[in-house]
């Protein structure tokens, strides 16, 4: 068991599923910042001892949120498909660690080209491109696993 938890494979995955998560919780914040600086609050209990109304619609705080649900819809299936990868892939160092960076690179090209309101298709395919190496680990871990 220790041979595992020191491996080269998990340790890459521990950096590389820490840069994803971070950047999902700094998405937090982000939204927090922007409903703030533009008093957009989506709860009355949120503006007590401010003169503001409650405010839904924000565009760019909407659009925060909406990053902020895309990588929970995304970083969390990597992180257990990547863990699994990791441990019962077969694959070697290299390719497993091309997934993790091709993976991290493109989320963190979504968070930059949504929340900049880059136009389409950069997002799309900053998605595709993440989904694509969920995909790809995902049949890995069957093909070199399946059994019946």
């Amino acid at each position: 068991m220790s041979d595992i938890l020191a491996s080269k494979e998990l340790s890459y995955f521990v950096t590389y599923g820490s840069i994803v998560l971070l950047k999902m919780v700094i998405m937090s914040p982000i939204t927090g910042f922007l409903r703030v600086t533009r008093k957009v609050f989506a709860n009355p209990e949120d503006t007590v001892g401010q003169n503001v109304k409650v405010i839904r619609n924000d565009p760019d705080v909407e659009r925060a949120r909406r990053c902020h649900l895309n990588d929970l819809e995304n970083i969390v299936p990597f992180f257990g498909l990547g863990l699994l990868y990791a441990l019962f892939s077969g694959a070697s160092i290299s390719t497993l660690l091309w997934h993790y960076r091709i993976f991290t690179v493109s989320r963190l090209l979504h968070t930059i080209v949504y929340l900049n309101a880059i136009p389409q298709p950069s997002r799309a395919l900053c998605f595709a491109t993440g989904l694509a190496v969920n995909i790809s680990m995902g049949v890995q871990i069957l093909m070199n696993n399946f059994s019946l």
